[in-house]
């Protein structure tokens, strides 16, 4: 694999990418993506046999169907194993047979393909092992795949045991490239949408602070960072928090930051965040947790002063029911899956479409809504493209 030149060459990428973040996508990054996506894929077909699908799927069967033959918990495993399904068909690694006017029935094929995942980690380790915490995670997650999906234990209990969070430090780093690219369209989108004279910033999810280092990196770096009257980093988990205050303070000493718990799932005055007093809000990877999104966005529309910015930064899904590679362990966790539906923006829990998340913006207090880069123009020709920043402003 290491021989093989990225599926989406140079002189493409040049065309298709801003040039102010076309650096971030050079030849060993793209194809460490690619690298990644088929370690996942090949993790997602040894998760169908661990998990009994293989067995149940001899003949063709539902979703639902397979879920009840494995003995798998229908709340819990009908998300996870409809992604599984749906991957291993769209690389024909198992028959699918969509049926008129009912869901899709998958068959598991006679002979299966020799799938060693640990020979695309070998390969990816002598590319750049700097991306290898992206695939301990997968692995992690391929682990427990059984034991979630038969309610042994929470996707919450499986990934942030004391290991899990082990791996999670090391993967939310701007030291992991995998990731940081998140952060840095997001700090360039951020920096941007910050109205001229700046203000209060307010991050929700932030983590363990890796993408609060790179906008306030960014602020720095266009001479921007004096702008900047408050920087209040908000995540619910204590450990999270305090690693985060620990981390920034040392490379940001004597910046206004502050620390402190919020739940987007409740009121934001509950977290002492009082309407009217933010100029920026700032998300890397956590609105799409939101359970109830519209809920969610009016409260940080009413957070947000006249004319102030909304910038997420977002795993987006190119196309409506497209599975990605970066879903194989987020699927193991409730808060991802569980959410309330909207027709027509919130289909489903997880990841959006670059139009589900401007009509979900729209309906809900927001203008001037902008994705970067452009999926939309983009994703024809590079459909694995999956960040992007939505910018929006307080309407």
């Amino acid at each position: 694999m290491l021989t093989e030149p990225p599926r989406v060459g140079v002189k493409e990428r040049a065309a298709l990418i801003p040039g102010e973040i076309l650096p971030l996508f050079h030849d060993t990054f793209v194809r460490s993506c690619e690298m990644l996506e088929e370690y996942v894929t090949r993790l997602a077909a040894a998760a169908f046999r661990t998990t009994g699908l293989e067995r149940v799927c001899a003949d063709a069967v539902t979703v639902d169907e397979a879920i009840a033959r494995a003995g798998l918990v229908p709340g819990i495993a009908r998300v996870p194993v409809a992604w599984l399904l749906a991957t291993l068909a769209a690389r024909g690694w198992i028959d699918s047979e969509p049926a008129a006017g009912g869901p899709a029935r998958y068959r598991a094929l006679r002979s299966s393909p020799e799938l060693d995942a640990a020979s695309v980690l070998a390969e990816q380790t002598a590319l750049d092992a700097s991306c290898l915490p992206s695939y301990r995670i997968a692995a992690l997650a391929a682990e427990r795949y059984p034991a979630v999906l038969r309610g042994e234990i929470t996707g919450e209990q499986a990934l942030f045991d004391p290991e899990g969070i082990s791996a999670w430090l090391r993967y939310f780093s701007n030291a992991n490239p995998l990731y940081a690219v998140t952060n840095a369209i997001g700090a360039v989108a951020a920096e941007r949408a910050l109205p001229p004279g700046g203000g209060a910033i307010l991050e929700l999810g932030g983590g363990f602070g890796s993408g609060a280092e790179a906008l306030l990196a960014r602020l720095e770096a266009t001479g921007r960072g004096a702008e900047v009257t408050s920087y209040r980093l908000t995540e619910l988990v204590a450990m999270f928090l305090r690693r985060a205050e620990k981390a920034l303070r040392a490379r940001f000493p004597g910046r206004p930051l502050a620390f402190g718990a919020l739940d987007i799932n409740r009121p934001f005055a509950v977290g002492g965040v009082a309407p009217g007093s933010v100029a920026l809000v700032y998300g890397v990877n956590v609105v799409h947790v939101a359970h109830d999104l519209a809920a969610t966005l009016r409260e940080i529309c009413s957070a947000l002063v006249e004319g102030g910015a909304l910038v997420l930064a977002e795993c987006v899904r190119p196309f409506p029911g497209q599975p990605i590679y970066v879903e194989f362990a987020f699927n193991l966790l409730g808060a991802f899956r569980d959410a309330t539906l909207v027709p027509g923006w919130r289909p489903n829990g997880g990841f959006l479409t670059p139009e589900q998340w401007t009509a979900a913006l729209a309906a809900n207090g927001f203008a001037d809504i902008r994705v970067f880069p452009d999926i939309a123009a983009i994703r024809q020709d590079i459909p694995q493209f999956v960040v992007a920043a939505i910018s929006a402003r307080r309407a």
